[in-house]
């Protein structure tokens, strides 16, 4: 029966295609539907086409979750080293830019093609221009899924449709409207990795200053981040303005460190008073930051060091390296990388995806309550959740 399959799995990015894959190659079959003309479509924009496709030092302490130790064991049985594993049978190869993150210098392109090379040599079917319509459960058990003029059944039913971040892509919803109807739990969906908007009085100093970057620590009350921050129209992005972003709540204010190496930034200050009395504060700031916002900063401030108070240096001094400032919110699922929230990892088994109180319906990657930090580590998700819940379904026997 050609519409009967062993496994059916919506949604063709990363965690699906993953999912796919392991199961057509321990001999199941399996339909991949995708909505999308084609799969792959984050893998392909990720990294600026150079595909940022784990981090080395992925570990339970990069995800954000209300269950802090749900990633553990997928992330502990699927490891970077093993999808490098992957990458590296397929001739493959790839560099470290920095902080463990790993970038493949065939482009994501070839990651790609990688994972439906495999996905075809394990006769695995994958359907685009997917719409699906219904999804039921009947009462022995097995699923039947409505999609365009189709209908297919199967035993198990893999939710792999990702979270609504980054709409323009088709991005939706979906998973969490099907796992509601099926009782489940959901943790609000909140953008994640996304950049900041502020009000007026905070823009007016920003926006002169859209496309400069400055290599920064960013913090707030329950962490902190050492990457680039990124002034813009809008407010703030970069990478790390993009990390806390997933520890900020509404009304929060967050701390920058504009001088990062410079552990005593009034002491500093104090020295150049004295080894430098002639030159402007600027000036020396611009060998620290770029000039433009070395200027923007001491736009009021033209007497030379010499002539400055040391009170007035350690107010300086705090705003370089304490400035507080207090987002009115984000740019939103538009221009959010990830979606954080979603099915409570309360419903899910965490060694192998599969909802507790619905037999064989599994959720895996991004439409679960696991967000990863900026760097590799969602796609790391991704592969450790969708092999972890492909693994459980080859084993077992009733499948």
């Amino acid at each position: 029966m050609k519409n009967r399959f062993d496994t059916v799995i919506i949604g063709g990015g990363a965690a699906g295609l993953m999912c796919a894959l392991t199961l057509g190659t321990a001999g199941k079959t399996v339909l991949v539907l995708e909505k999308a003309k084609k799969p792959g479509a984050k893998i392909l924009i990720s990294g600026g086409g150079r595909c940022n496709f784990t981090n080395q030092d992925a570990g339970p302490s990069n995800y954000i979750s209300e269950n802090p130790h749900f990633a553990k064991s997928a992330l502990a049985r699927y490891t970077p080293w093993d999808f490098m594993g992957l990458l590296a049978a397929h001739g493959v190869t790839w560099h470290e830019k920095k902080l463990g993150q790993l970038f493949c210098d065939q482009g994501a392109k070839r990651i790609l093609s990688v994972l439906l090379d495999e996905c075809e040599k394990g006769g695995v079917k994958i359907d685009c221009d997917a719409q699906v319509n219904n999804v039921e459960r009947d009462t022995s058990g097995l699923y039947h899924v409505s999609y365009n003029e189709t209908v297919v059944t199967a035993d198990c039913l893999v939710m792999a449709s990702g979270g609504p971040s980054i709409p323009k892509m088709g991005a939706t919803g979906f998973g969490y409207d099907l796992a509601r109807n099926f009782g489940l739990k959901i943790i609000e969906p909140k953008p994640a990795l996304v950049p900041f908007t502020f009000a007026d009085d905070d823009l007016a100093f920003m926006k002169p200053l859209a496309g400069v970057s400055a290599d920064s620590v960013v913090s707030n009350e329950r962490k902190t981040f050492r990457e680039n921050i990124l002034f813009t129209h809008r407010g703030l992005s970069g990478p790390a303005i993009l990390q806390i972003s997933s520890y900020w709540n509404k009304g929060e204010a967050i701390s920058i460190n504009l001088l990062p190496d410079i552990s005593d930034t009034a002491g500093w200050l104090l020295e150049m008073k004295k080894a430098k009395p002639k030159s402007q504060l600027k000036t020396i700031l611009g060998d620290q930051l770029s000039s433009r916002l070395a200027d923007a900063l001491m736009v009021d401030e033209s007497r030379p060091l010499g002539e400055m108070a040391n009170g007035r240096l350690a107010a300086i001094a705090d705003k370089l390296s304490k400035w507080h400032l207090t987002p009115t919110g984000t740019e939103g699922l538009a221009k959010a990388e990830v979606t954080r929230g979603g099915v409570s990892t309360d419903e899910l088994s965490s060694k192998t995806m599969e909802c507790k109180s619905v037999p064989g319906l599994y959720f895996i990657g991004e439409c679960v309550d696991v967000t990863g930090w900026l760097g590799g580590y969602n796609f790391q998700w991704a592969w450790a959740s969708g092999w972890a819940a492909a693994q459980a379904i080859a084993a077992n026997k009733n499948h």
